[in-house]
């Protein structure tokens, strides 16, 4: 994919705003090394592989959509993290469909050593921070029901970080057989 360049005047914002159903689908991240990723998002977090492109790309998913995952090495084959202080991704956030889910995570990144920069709620949603092997942002985290999201005075959102009890977290994982 060659870069374009945009040299266009930007039209004025235009009031209406963009469909409700619109969504992100999928995020394509530039990795070292594609064994060392697979192991991290298929092997730890348990997306499942759908496709290769030889030995520079994959693409993963969890329930069987065509990817939600990119990662390739075309410009990124043993390559470094960007430094601090420069731009770039700051996270990918992966959405769990429930509490119970969540916690599986948490305790697959227990098990594989994985280490948290951060868990957060945040009012609207319960959030766990990390890092991939390329030190790229992870969020794995849960919404919670829009009429449970905290509101202001005026009845504007208002969303907070506060720290997340992961032991209250953990004791909503499924139990694992021996």
């Amino acid at each position: 994919m060659g870069h374009v360049t945009y040299t266009a005047t930007m039209p004025a914002p235009t009031p209406a705003p963009i469909h409700p159903e619109t969504r992100i689908g999928h995020v394509h991240l530039k990795v070292a090394d594609i064994e060392r990723s697979l192991g991290f998002y298929c092997g730890v977090l348990g997306f499942t592989l759908m496709q290769r492109f030889g030995p520079s790309a994959a693409f993963i998913s969890a329930g069987g959509y065509h990817h939600h995952i990119g990662l390739n090495t075309w410009e990124s084959l043993g390559g470094s993290p960007p430094p601090p202080g420069s731009t770039g991704l700051f996270h990918v956030a992966i959405l769990y469909p429930s509490r119970a889910a969540l916690a599986d995570a948490l305790v697959r990144l227990i098990a594989a050593k994985i280490p948290l920069d951060g868990a957060a709620d945040h009012g609207v949603s319960e959030a766990l921070y990390l890092r991939d092997p390329d030190q790229n942002g992870v969020e794995l985290y849960i919404d919670r029901p829009r009429e449970e999201w905290p509101k202001g005075p005026k009845g504007e959102l208002a969303m907070f970080t506060h720290p997340l009890d992961l032991e209250a977290l953990l004791k909503e994982a499924t139990p694992r057989k021996a």
